[in-house]
């Protein structure tokens, strides 16, 4: 069976009557991309379509079973994988990710203008700022030394877990204290330490508990 385009059926009713036989099962593939806390793994499938240029991308997760549906188009004579498109598929998270960052850090959408030039200023300062903050960040990451990161699901957390890299977050934060006299520059920078810190402890706990849900332990006596 292959899933008609332009048809009106459901994509939840057609996949189930595509995936339900025994010879289409075995077309679900864990893939991991890259996410906001590292790694995430689904299940994906790809379904033809009549047109020969259409897909649909099935995302199951690995633990509910529920499913997300992306209908892709693939250009005429291109080669084309599964993982392919599950990477351009993931890249709707980082563009989200990065609207609402740009919204709730920058003033993206603070503006209260109506003519066109204003908007297009409010715009283009912002994202300049945003950008300067995020070049800065992606050179302290590089900088940054290898995270402290748990190998197996029964570890004890280490007494110091280190410091993430400075976020886009924090040196924006920075550029926006350093500039205020009420307090000194150390006393600024101790804070920004205990932040690195504890989310470099919170960042070492997420990954352990990914562990023991992959290895099927709790933790929990």
């Amino acid at each position: 069976m292959e899933v008609t385009s332009g048809v009106r059926e459901r994509a939840d009713v057609a996949v189930d009557k595509y995936l339900t036989k025994k010879k289409h099962r075995k077309r679900w593939q864990i893939c991991s991309v890259p996410g906001s806390k590292g790694a995430r793994s689904y299940a994906w499938a790809w379904i033809p379509t009549v047109s020969g240029n259409h897909y649909l991308l099935l995302r199951k997760h690995l633990i509910t079973g529920e499913l997300a549906y992306h209908y892709c188009y693939v250009p005429p004579e291109r080669p084309v994988t599964l993982m392919t498109l599950v990477r351009v598929a993931c890249l709707r998270w980082p563009v989200e990710e990065d609207f609402e960052f740009a919204k709730d850090h920058f003033g993206l959408d603070h503006s209260q203008v109506r003519h066109y030039t204003a908007v297009l200023r409010h715009i283009v300062l912002t994202m300049a700022a945003l950008a300067v903050c995020a070049v800065t960040a992606a050179q302290a990451k590089i900088r940054a030394p290898q995270p402290i990161l748990p190998t197996r699901p029964d570890q004890e957390p280490p007494t110091d877990t280190g410091l993430i890299a400075l976020t886009v977050a924090e040196i924006k934060r920075l550029f926006t204290l350093l500039t205020r006299t009420r307090h000194s520059q150390d006393h600024h920078m101790q804070w920004v330490i205990w932040r690195q810190r504890h989310q470099a402890r919170a960042r070492w706990f997420h990954h352990r508990t990914r562990l023991q849900r992959q290895t099927g332990q709790t933790g929990m006596p």
